[in-house]
C-alpha cells in the first residue's frame, strides 16, 4: 500500500506526535507499505526506507526566536499571510496552514497514494484533500478541549482570553473530525473524551494503542541512588511539572534526591520562577533534546520515574518508563490508569494536583526496595505484553484497508 502520513509538526523527541510518526512510518515500511511522510517543522527523524517530505511553515513559534514577524521577502504566498495572521491575532494556525499546503501539494497526485493519514491536525485543507478522492485516516492522540480547559483555568485576567483564542483552532477540528469517516485515537478513555468534544459519528473511531521500543528501552543494570526522572514534552500545566517540583521539594526535605527533568523550560516561565521559590535550583536539573538512546538511558537509570500529569490521552513517557523497569508514579488522571493498570502493578497513582500524595509516593518507592523492585518488573512485563510499534502498524494498516474499500464501494 502506498500511504501519505501527514503531521503539521512532528519534534523528534520527548513528543508524543513526532515519536509516533517515526515509528508507525518504520514499521509500516517493515511490513512492506511504501509510506512517504509529509511535515512542518520541526521534521523527524526517519529510519531507512521511509521518504520525507519537507512542508515548510514560516516556522513562528520555533527556537530561537518564537512568536518572531517574518521580513517582508520570506512570505511566499496567501497561506504565509494567513499564518502570520492567526499568530497577530494569538491564535495557532498551524494546523490549518499545513493542511492548506497538503491539499496544494497533494493535488494532482491521486495516483501516487492509496491512503493519506493524517496526526492530528485536523484542518479544512484535509477536506479538499477528501474531494480529490484520497481514502482518508486521521489519528486524534487527545481532544485540545483539554488543554484548553487547563489553559484557561490557570492563566489570569486578560490571559484567560489569549488561552481561549490560542486554542481556538478546536471548532475546525471538531467540524472536520465529524466529515472523516475514519478515525484513530490511542486510548479508552481518549476515544471516550473525543466522542463527547467532538460529537464523532457511531463507528468511526477506532482505539490503536501507542507502542514503545521495547529493546531499546529496556533495564540496563545499576540506578543512580536518589534519581527521579519526569518526561514533560511541555511547560504546560497539563503536565502537572508544578506538582511535581512541589513534591521534590517535601522529598528533599528527608532524603537526597535530585529531578532530572525532560522538558524545555521558558526561563521566566512558571516551572522555572517556581524552582527559584522553591529553592530546589540544586536538585533540579532540566535538559532537552535527548536522543531516543539518551532518554532510554536516562529513564533506565533513575531509581523512580514520574508522570504527573493532569490530563494524558495515552502518556508515552509512562509506557517508557515501564518498559525501563524503573519504578513510577503517575497520576490518576486521563488515560494513565488504563496504560499502567491500577492495583500497583506497574506503577504507584495517585490523585492529580496533588503534590503531597506524589511525594509520598515517591517516598515509598525510594523507601521500599522490595515495593520498588515489584512495580519496576510489573511495568516491565505490562509494556512487553501490551505495547508494541509492529502490533500498532499492523492494526492501523487494517483500517487503511477498510478506508480504502469504503472509498472504493462509494461509501
Amino acid at each position: 500500500m502506498r500511504i501519505a502520513l501527514l503531521s503539521y509538526r512532528s519534534k523528534p523527541h520527548c513528543g508524543g506526535q513526532g515519536v509516533y510518526v517515526r515509528h508507525l512510518s518504520r514499521e509500516l515500511a517493515a511490513l512492506g507499505h511504501d509510506v512517504e511522510v509529509f511535515s512542518g517543522q520541526p521534521y523527524p527523524e526517519l529510519d531507512d526506507g521511509v521518504r520525507l517530505t519537507k512542508v515548510p511553515s514560516l516556522d513562528l513559534y520555533g527556537e530561537p526566536e518564537p512568536f518572531r514577524t517574518p521580513r517582508l521577502r520570506e512570505y511566499r504566498d496567501w497561506i504565509d499571510v494567513l499564518e502570520v495572521a492567526a499568530m497577530w491575532t494569538a491564535a495557532f494556525g498551524e494546523p490549518l496552514t499545513f493542511s492548506l499546503r497538503m491539499a496544494r501539494l497533494l493535488r494532482g497526485r491521486r495516483d501516487d497514494f492509496d491512503v493519506v493519514h493524517d496526526n492530528q491536525c485536523l484542518g479544512y485543507g484535509l477536506l479538499s484533500i477528501k474531494r480529490q478522492g484520497f481514502p482518508l485516516v486521521a489519528t486524534i492522540h487527545h481532544p485540545i478541549t483539554q488543554d484548553r480547559a487547563l489553559a484557561v483555568k490557570a492563566a489570569k485576567g486578560l490571559k484567560k482570553i489569549s488561552a481561549w483564542r490560542w486554542h481556538s483552532f478546536l471548532a475546525m477540528q471538531g467540524r472536520v473530525a465529524r466529515r472523516i469517516p475514519s478515525l484513530l485515537t490511542v486510548s479508552n478513555s481518549s476515544e471516550q473524551d473525543i466522542r463527547k468534544a467532538f460529537h464523532v459519528a457511531p463507528g468511526a473511531l477506532a482505539t490503536i494503542p501507542l507502542g514503545v521500543d521495547v529493546d531499546l528501552y529496556a533495564p540496563r543494570g545499576e540506578r543512580v541512588p536518589g534519581r527521579i526522572v519526569c518526561v514533560a514534552s511541555a511547560d504546560a500545566p497539563l503536565k502537572g511539572v508544578s506538582y511535581l517540583l512541589e513534591a521534590v521539594a517535601k522529598v528533599a526535605a528527608e532524603r537526597d534526591v535530585h529531578l532530572t527533568l525532560v522538558s524545555k523550560l521558558d526561563p521566566d516561565g512558571p516551572s522555572a520562577r517556581l524552582i527559584d521559590e522553591l529553592s530546589i535550583a540544586d536538585r533540579v536539573s532540566v535538559v532537552s533534546g535527548l536522543d531516543d538512546a539518551e532518554l532510554a538511558g536516562l529513564l533506565a537509570s533513575a531509581e523512580v520515574a514520574c508522570v504527573p500529569s493532569l490530563y494524558e490521552g495515552f502518556s508515552l513517557p509512562a509506557v517508557e518508563a515501564m518498559s525501563c523497569g524503573t519504578p513510577l508514579v503517575a497520576t490518576r488522571a486521563g488515560a494513565i490508569p488504563e496504560v499502567v493498570g491500577e492495583d500497583e502493578e506497574a506503577a504507584v497513582l495517585v490523585p492529580p494536583r496533588d503534590a503531597g500524595a506524589l511525594a509520598q509516593a515517591l517516598l515509598r518507592l525510594l523507601e521500599d526496595p522490595d515495593l520498588a523492585a515489584r512495580i519496576g518488573a510489573g511495568g516491565r512485563e505490562r509494556a512487553t505484553r501490551r505495547y508494541s510499534w509492529s502490533a500498532v502498524a499492523k492494526a492501523t494498516a487494517d483500517r487503511y484497508q477498510a478506508a480504502v474499500d469504503a472509498v472504493a464501494e462509494g461509501n
